[in-house]
């Protein structure tokens, strides 16, 4: 901290439908603040052409990957169309243990499980589109999938804004640079928490000594 304070670091958990941001949010994130870095998930699918193992996922076989669960080693994991996905506790706890904070991009699922396992490290925040017909433009004008699998993805939107109240905070993207520092003034307000600053104890036992 700017006071030199020690605090303990947080999860910083981004969730979504497709189409609202929150990928750009994130990567704004990342390039403008030093002390967050984006979760690394291990996977057991296999890596495309331009991954770098321990950059974009951690890459394993299954039976690494199940020897970690049943070692209680994820602070959450699912299985995707047949390839398993999981976040590794131990290098997360250490980041939290050192003050620094750690993004995270998953769905309602994956925040349940790490709310369940690490509540009070934890801030939800749910990015939300202005409208439904905006998202439907947004998803359209990124020409990236076809229209069978936009309207898969506008019918998913439903089912994912249906858990926006299980999210601490709500950001409403209909304009992206006011967003964005909305998404700052949140992490630099839960950084400022007592419960965080661990330090803060000896700093006001020294501050009041005779």
């Amino acid at each position: 901290m700017s006071n030199g304070i020690k605090r303990r670091g947080l999860l910083l958990v981004l969730s979504s439908p497709s189409g609202a941001g929150k990928s750009t949010l994130s990567r704004n994130l990342l390039e403008n603040d030093d002390n967050i870095s984006m979760s690394v998930s291990m996977t057991t699918r296999a890596p495309r052409s331009a991954e770098v193992d321990g950059k974009d996922y951690h890459f394993a076989t299954q039976a690494e990957f199940d020897e970690l669960v049943n070692d209680d080693g994820f602070l959450e994991h699912a299985t995707v169309f047949e390839n398993s996905y999981g976040t590794p506790a131990a290098p997360v706890e250490a980041a939290l243990r050192d003050g620094k904070d750690v993004l995270f991009d998953i769905d309602w699922q994956g925040t349940q499980q790490l709310n369940q396992r690490i509540g009070s490290d934890l801030v939800r925040v749910f990015i939300l589109p202005p409208s439904k017909s905006e998202l439907l433009n947004r998803l359209k004008t990124r020409a990236q999938d076809s229209d069978e699998v936009v309207a898969k993805r506008m019918t998913k939107a439903n089912s994912e804004i249906s858990h926006w109240a299980e999210y601490d905070y709500v950001i409403i993207n209909d304009d992206l640079e006011s967003a964005k520092v909305e998404l700052s003034n949140i992490l630099k307000a839960e950084r400022m928490k007592r419960a965080r600053q661990t330090g803060l104890a000896d700093f006001v036992s020294d501050l009041t000594k005779d």
